[in-house]
């Protein structure tokens, strides 16, 4: 199983699109989705208050938004892969 953390806020379209695209994915793919709401976090907030969604992977690598299925998948790919 692949995890990945999704940075969102509550209110934020563009997250929820996120969610859904990942959502859409964990169907198909053995993905855990760990929202976390950056606004409860000071720290989180000033480091993606303005490119939320973000998706972080274990390895420590990130894709900001804007971000395709395609990329997320072939993230996963090389994790599975390593």
């Amino acid at each position: 199983m692949i995890t990945v953390i999704l940075y969102t806020t509550a209110g934020c379209h563009l997250c929820e699109l996120a969610e859904a695209m990942l959502q859409d994915m964990s169907s198909q793919h053995d993905i855990k989705i760990v929202a976390t709401e950056i606004g409860d976090n000071d720290e989180l907030v000033a480091r993606y208050g303005i490119k939320i969604p973000v998706i972080r992977f274990l390895d420590g690598s990130e894709l900001n938004w804007p971000f395709e299925a395609h990329e997320i998948l072939t993230k996963i790919s090389q994790l599975v892969a390593n």
